[in-house]
């Protein structure tokens, strides 16, 4: 059984304190599908770019075992393309240009072979267009994780609850929990989304690191501190690749099993930002993501006795 991914694949120009780029390789399921790959050789990417999209970048995604028969690619037609600059204290950035391209009327067509997956990451995008995916899925996944953000609960909020009643687990950061929820707190405001439809809720916190929301129960995963942030653009899709990835190699959906996963997730956004875009994603060995999931291991774990 395999791990379908949904999302952009597209171009980024970034600027941060660290320097800038030019047109760089981005996108939500890029970022996801890379660092998936890592844990599970079945992953089924979904996306649309123009035919400006490199093929060698095509050529890289199946070298690390991923299936891009549901990418299509528009003759004629431009990639999604983004470009924004960060402020000195990284948590914070300007959008400067948003160009839609192909991704304005992307139509998610699913191979016949990508119809019966085990599990699903919807990557950001209109909720209109997540919901046309599960609508054409052969069967019901055994999970379904959705990330979303707040230009959505802002521009088509009904269509996004419509969606979320579809999902399992929702990934969001704290900014988008509260605007969702329409409460301050993190706690109350998890109570309410899951009374939206997911079972689970994962706030994302950036350097914080994340919280992890089911029923009664709250898991928190420590960031681990860097020396060096180079750009995080990427990070959080990057964190949901290291996430539904481990999931899908267990094939274990408890909540115990999510702490786990949450932690390699946080492992890869922590290789993520070192570089610019995904240039630190390229040719990680496994090697490298035990030592650093380690480190949060020792970050996160120690024994105490109660006086």
């Amino acid at each position: 059984m395999s791990l379908l991914v949904v999302g952009s694949v597209a171009f980024d120009a970034i600027e941060t304190p660290f320097g800038k780029t030019d047109k760089i390789v981005g996108g939500a399921a890029t970022y996801i599908s890379l660092c998936a790959s890592y844990f599970t050789k079945d992953v089924q990417l979904v996306g649309v770019v123009g035919d400006d999209f490199p093929a060698e970048t095509i050529e890289s995604f199946k070298q690390h075992g991923i299936d891009t028969e549901g990418l299509q690619i528009k003759q004629g037609e431009k990639s999604f393309f983004w470009s924004g600059r960060y402020h000195n204290d990284m948590n914070s950035r300007d959008t400067l240009v948003t160009e839609l391209n192909v991704l304005a009327d992307f139509d998610p067509i699913l191979p016949e072979s990508y119809r019966y997956p085990e599990f699903v990451m919807l990557g950001n995008l209109a909720p209109k267009v997540q919901q046309t995916v599960l609508e054409r899925l052969g069967h019901r996944p055994r999970l379904v994780v959705m990330d979303t953000m707040n230009f959505w609960m802002e521009i088509a909020l009904d269509d996004l609850k419509q969606t979320l009643m579809m999902v399992d687990v929702l990934t969001i950061n704290d900014e988008e929990a509260r605007l969702l929820s329409g409460e301050y707190s993190l706690v109350k405001a998890a109570r309410k989304v899951l009374t939206m439809g997911p079972k689970f809720l994962i706030i994302k916190k950036g350097e914080h690191g994340a919280l992890l929301f089911h029923e009664n129960e709250v898991f928190f995963a420590p960031a681990l501190p860097l020396e060096d942030v180079f750009d995080p653009t990427g990070a959080g899709d990057t964190f949901a690749g290291g996430f539904i990835g481990y999931l899908a190699k267990t094939k274990d959906i408890s909540f115990e099993n999510m702490k786990r996963a949450i932690i390699h997730g946080s492992a890869m956004a922590s290789f993520c930002v070192e570089k610019f875009g995904t240039e630190r994603l390229i040719g990680l060995t496994q090697g490298d993501i035990h030592d650093r999931v380690e480190q949060f291991r020792k970050l996160s774990q120690f024994d105490f006795q109660l006086a």
